[in-house]
């Protein structure tokens, strides 16, 4: 891995900050390092020089490693868990619908700090914690999604979890696949493909009004 960007000279100790500004800081340091480094090579000292404070300060907000990385894995998976929810809360059209999640994924993962990398990629997955958080964040996604297919094609709650689940591990995968050769193709083009791949398996589902079901 690349180790993380230098800290700019102007931020090397910071001046005081109010608590909540301190922490986001903090978080934003850490997930230079945890990217960069992994958790287990990431160190606390690394961490508290990249945000330019005393390791002290750094402890004045989270007891430890695990805890700061346990509370940027929070923050990440809610993010995406907003993004696919606003996908599928910001249109009645569901072929917009299916963009929308597709593209959630897509902007998640080709986000600036590639926070993506901690979710989908930590090596510390074995964490039953770390687990927990990510398996939230999954489920969270794939019932949001389960539920506009359910209402518009008659699915039964576990058929439509499963198409869901089918939905979100095609954009992830997809996503991830496209991020380190997005030279080639836009970011608007891979998601059309990706969608349009989607949308002809959920859009071939008897719909609710037919009284057909899956």
């Amino acid at each position: 891995m690349q180790p993380p960007r230098p800290a700019p000279a102007s931020n090397r100790r910071t001046s005081r900050l109010p608590r909540g500004a301190r922490r986001l800081q903090l978080l934003r340091a850490a997930q230079d390092v945890f990217v960069a480094q992994g958790f287990h090579a990431a160190a606390m000292d690394d961490i508290a020089d990249r945000a330019g404070v005393s390791k002290p300060v750094l402890y004045q907000h989270f007891p430890g490693k695990r805890e700061l990385y346990l509370a940027l894995l929070e923050e990440h998976v809610s993010e995406l868990g907003d993004r696919v929810a606003e996908a599928m809360g910001g249109t009645d059209d569901n072929r917009a619908r299916v963009d929308g999640a597709v593209g959630a994924y897509f902007d998640f993962i080709d986000a600036e700090g590639e926070a993506f990398r901690l979710v989908f990629e930590s090596d510390l997955r074995n964490d039953a914690d770390v687990r927990a958080i990510v398996d939230r964040g999954t489920g969270a996604c794939v019932e949001a999604i389960a539920e506009v297919i359910a209402a518009d094609t008659g699915a039964d709650p576990e058929r439509a979890l499963l198409l869901a689940s089918g939905l979100t591990g095609l954009a992830e995968t997809s996503a991830r696949w496209w991020l380190p050769r997005k030279g080639t193709v836009s970011r608007d083009e891979a998601v059309s493909l990706m969608s349009a791949l989607a949308w002809r398996g959920i859009s071939g589902f008897p719909r609710v009004e037919s009284d057909q079901h899956v």
